[in-house]
């Protein structure tokens, strides 16, 4: 597929982690057709996705490719030309820490059959060589407390606590995310 494709440089992924990942499974940036391999599928494990058709997709996607280029990094997981897994990192740039960059980790799902064959921490692993790449200087992420130890055992630490005012109508945290 065409470099133009794909949402960003595979280059940023490092080669390590690359060839890490077990025979006939490939991490790469997301790419505008992977909404006929199943990206929304995968997704659907974490949370409610909606019905969003391709060219919804499609227009998202172009948009994060051109007004989010430098700020969000979405790669997938593919085997057998199906989406098995998916995360991003979305680089938040501050004027504190000597003008320093934080990874935000988000939306990392992987496909139920495809649980507990270690790809979630290769998953991780992805996300954070493309964070020190584009040169942050930490990353973080928030979990429900049932997916902290699978965290813990990806180097993460219990920092504080997160808190979130909705700003629409309430829903069940499922359907929230």
């Amino acid at each position: 597929m065409a470099t133009s494709n794909r949402l960003f440089s595979p280059d940023l992924i490092g080669s390590d982690v690359v060839t890490s990942f077990p025979e006939g499974y490939t991490i790469r940036p997301l790419e505008r057709g992977d909404y006929g391999k199943g990206f929304l599928d995968c997704l659907s494990v974490l949370s409610e996705v909606g019905d969003v058709s391709r060219a919804r997709f499609e227009e998202r996607f172009d948009w994060i490719k051109t007004q989010g280029q430098g700020v969000h990094y979405h790669v997938v997981i593919e085997r057998e030309n199906r989406i098995v897994g998916t995360g991003a990192v979305i680089v938040e740039r501050k004027f504190i820490h000597n003008l320093g960059a934080i990874g935000h980790i988000e939306e990392i799902a992987i496909e139920k059959d495809f649980q507990g064959k270690g790809l979630g921490l290769k998953l991780l692993a992805s996300l954070l060589s493309i964070a020190k790449n584009v040169g942050c200087y930490k990353t973080t992420l928030g979990t429900s407390p049932d997916n902290e130890p699978f965290y813990v055992k990806c180097g993460y630490n219990k920092s504080g606590n997160i808190m979130n005012q909705y700003l629409e109508e309430p829903k069940e945290p499922y359907y929230r995310g």
